[in-house]
Order: structure tokens, then C-alpha cells, then sequence
């Protein structure tokens, strides 16, 4: 992004920080980034952006989703898409993690924090909420 002029790495991982430790964090995150990039006005126009859309869709193709489940092709295009999804979130999640994983501290937390998520369940928020202390903690030692 940072080569189109957008946002760089730092920006894209605050906004998605800054979603995830508020409520409705598409919401939060779109209206962040559109501040970022273009003030007041960015940001209501980016948070119009981010749900008109879909309504419109949702609306548009509601009275055409029966047929669409019992077709085959769409089916088998639906499940394209899903696989395009994963992979498309695959790379993002190498991007930022290329982009968060600065030094040990960082990849130590990220580790501790995958086996709590992984080995004991723990719930995502009391890791944002873990993350985000080691994080001032941090701030604080260097």
C-alpha cells in the first residue's frame, strides 16, 4: 500500500489495532483510515463506503439467493471465492506479520499469545487486552 501512496505498514497495523480494542472494529477501522487519509470528511466517507455497499447488495440479490443455493454453479463458485478469501488473508497476514514481528519481544508475545489461543482457548479479547499491556509495558523499558 505504501508504494500507491495509501497507508504504510505502521499506519494499516495501528487502524487494525485501534478496531480491534473498540466495538464494531470494520467500522472503527474504516472510519480510522479514512481520517488518516483524508480528514473529517475521509472518514465519513470512508465509514458510508465500507457499509453502503453491502446494503445495496444484500437488497439487490435478496430475492434471487433460493435459486442461487440449489444451482451448482454458483455453488462451486461460491466455494472459489471462499478459497480466493483464505488466500487472500493468508497473505495479508504474512504482510503484517513481516511488518508487526520487529524484534525477540514481539515474536516471543506473538508466540505466548498463538499458544494461550491455541493450547487454553483463551478468549481473543483478554489477549488484545494482554497484548496491548505488554505493549505500554514495553514502552515504558526501552
Amino acid at each position: 500500500m505504501t508504494r500507491l501512496g495509501w497507508l504504510t505498514d505502521q499506519q494499516l497495523i495501528d487502524a487494525i489495532a485501534i478496531g480491534q480494542v473498540t466495538p464494531g472494529p470494520v467500522f472503527t477501522t474504516a472510519t480510522f483510515i479514512g481520517y488518516v487519509l483524508g480528514g473529517v470528511l475521509g472518514a465519513l466517507l470512508a465509514t458510508l463506503g465500507i457499509f453502503l455497499p453491502s446494503f445495496i447488495f444484500v437488497a439487490l440479490s435478496n430475492p434471487f439467493i433460493p435459486r442461487l443455493r440449489h444451482s451448482p454453479w454458483a455453488s462451486g463458485l461460491l466455494d472459489g471465492v471462499n478459497v480466493a478469501s483464505l488466500g487472500l488473508m493468508a497473505a495479508v497476514t504474512w504482510q503484517l506479520g513481516g511488518a508487526s514481528l520487529i524484534d525477540p519481544y514481539t515474536v516471543v508475545l506473538t508466540l505466548a499469545a498463538a499458544f494461550l489461543l491455541f493450547r487454553y482457548k483463551v478468549n481473543a479479547i483478554w489477549l488484545v487486552i494482554g497484548g496491548a499491556a505488554a505493549g505500554l509495558l514495553s514502552a515504558f523499558w526501552r
